[in-house]
């Protein structure tokens, strides 16, 4: 059970190893772009090319598909970025039960976002665990974890790539595990736990009075979805690369306190962001230097949230 990109290494190590994959089950096909074209989620597409039973239904605890689950009568369901949760009838299928593997080392972060918010809160380490799934949301006993170090200019992008391919390792050291009968699961400690909430589209607005360093870990955390902003003049402005300078004046922050040819420097309630490539609607993603050809930022104009 998957659905987007994070999930295919682990469909593609389960193959490698000669698992026997009786089903692939994931989301609806969805609309996308302006066309509105129905396109398959990313383990759809990668389990058609090797020719695996898909399922999609729009809900799992519908009856008629658990019905189904029944009749594949799985000995192990493995679950990865599924995005919906499954109900006790199902975790009871299969007979080794259901596996998770999740991109935080639990119980921190649990959740939907935790690739983002591990990045956004300036963690230094992160990885993934294997867990034995329960009705909570990632509460299950714990099988195994990875670790792995969170770059300093490292995005979620690049982080969810690594992670991706660290949690196909885990998982497949989870089954042999599992199969030698040495899969020992520990229970998670509830007091400190953390929770990763699902982000939207209005999360990636700027709050200019966070410190230098927060802001910068916002940026890479929200980069590629939902993105980073702020608004000048009126118009939304999309923030990718950025740097920081150590130094404080007594403007207000996100205030421009100046600009050359090839950076933004706006102050922020500690420490000055040098802003290297922007966005604004309607426009393409570019270098500063390169918006300054046509177009000029000016300084004094506070970014609002």
């Amino acid at each position: 059970m998957g659905t987007p990109d994070f999930a295919v290494p682990c469909l593609e190590t389960l193959i490698k190893n000669n698992c026997n994959v009786r089903g692939v089950i994931t989301q609806p096909d969805k609309p996308i772009g302006r066309s509105g074209k129905l396109t398959y989620p990313p383990i759809k597409e990668f389990a058609l090319k090797f020719n695996l039973k898909v399922y999609q239904p729009e809900k799992v605890k519908n009856s008629e598909f658990i019905e189904t689950l029944k009749k594949i009568n799985p000995d192990l369901i493995v679950v990865v970025a599924f995005g919906q949760i499954l109900p006790l009838e199902i975790l009871n299928i299969p007979k080794l039960g259901c596996i998770n593997v999740h991109a935080s080392l639990l119980p921190k972060y649990r959740g939907a976002a935790p690739i983002q918010w591990s990045i956004i809160n300036g963690e230094k380490i992160t990885g993934v665990s294997t867990m034995f799934m329960d009705k909570g949301m990632d509460t299950g006993d714990i099988i195994l974890t990875k670790e792995i170090e969170i770059g300093d200019s490292e995005t979620s992008e690049e982080l969810f790539e690594k992670l991706s391919k660290l949690g196909a390792e885990a998982l497949i050291e989870t089954i042999q595990q599992i199969q030698s009968g040495n899969a020992k699961g520990i229970k998670q400690d509830n007091n400190i736990a953390t929770y990763a909430p699902m982000l939207n589209k209005e999360d990636g607005n700027i709050n200019w009075e966070l410190y230098a360093i927060e802001i910068k870990n916002f940026i890479r955390g929200m980069y590629p979805w939902p993105g980073s902003y702020t608004f000048y003049k009126g118009n939304r402005m999309k923030i990718f690369d950025v740097e920081i300078i150590d130094k404080n004046t007594d403007a207000q922050p996100g205030t421009i306190i100046d600009v050359d040819k090839n950076s933004i420097y706006v102050q922020t309630g500690n420490g000055i962001i040098k802003i290297n490539q922007i966005q604004f609607d309607g426009s393409k993603r570019m270098c500063v230097k390169d918006y300054f050809l046509g177009h000029s930022i000016d300084r004094g104009n506070i970014l609002s949230s």
